[in-house]
């Protein structure tokens, strides 16, 4: 059995628990984990533990993160990304300029306080809140100590832009989606997600889970290092 991380791209629509999953079957070992939970939607870097790696999972997961994120202005939906039931629609075409959006951006930009979303894995008296939104429920939620170190416009126009962010652990890109949407007054939503450095390792090193199929024999994989 192999020890060591390989770097994966995770596919859109696969949660990053189908992946270890995948792996496990491809690399035929248990003892495979991940540092750092992507959503669903979301494409990129997930970095992945065999073997006795899996010990330093506690160490990655404090990582800081890289993403570039999709913003939909004029709307707002449930699970704060455009998977969600859409709770708010503008009556009105939305048309955000550049300079408009950058002075809302800069509130968020430092250490802050951020209230985790609804439908997220966050406990709250044992439960996941995710299990109590899928019922309807609204629980009150702690704010919790983020820093977002990098909050940059990379394109986009009227109600679509595309946002490039370096933050800490823990910070949630669609709760910072819904927030900016709020703070420009017309509502927003997370419509895309892609996870460009986990740490020290870069979406450019990573392989999709095709690619290392394709490469593994008998469970041994050249990409684990």
């Amino acid at each position: 059995m192999q020890d060591g991380i390989l770097l994966v791209n995770k596919p859109a629509e696969w949660t990053s628990h189908d992946v270890v999953a995948k792996l496990r079957g491809i690399l035929r070992t248990r003892r495979i984990g991940h540092g750092g939970t992507l959503d669903p939607m979301a494409t990129g870097v997930l970095v992945v533990f065999v073997g006795k790696a899996t010990k330093q999972v506690q160490f990655h997961e404090s990582a800081n993160k890289t993403y570039v994120a999709g913003l939909k202005l004029g709307v707002r939906t449930n699970t704060y990304d455009v998977t969600g039931e859409v709770t708010y629609v503008s009556p009105e075409p939305v048309s955000v300029s550049a300079e408009q959006l950058e002075t809302a951006l800069e509130r968020f930009r430092g250490e802050q306080q951020q209230f985790p979303p609804m439908f997220s894995a966050v406990k709250i008296k044992g439960k996941k809140l995710y299990e109590y939104a899928r019922k309807g429920q609204e629980i009150e939620r702690k704010p919790r100590g983020i820093t977002v170190n990098k909050l940059e416009i990379l394109g986009g126009a009227d109600a679509d832009w595309t946002l490039n962010i370096d933050c800490s652990k823990g910070t949630y890109i669609r709760s910072l989606c819904n927030d900016i949407g709020d703070e420009v007054g017309t509502g927003g939503t997370m419509s895309s997600l892609i996870r460009t450095r986990s740490g020290d390792f870069y979406l450019e090193q990573c392989h999709t889970l095709e690619e290392i199929n394709d490469v593994t024999q008998d469970g041994y994989c050249p990409w684990i290092f």
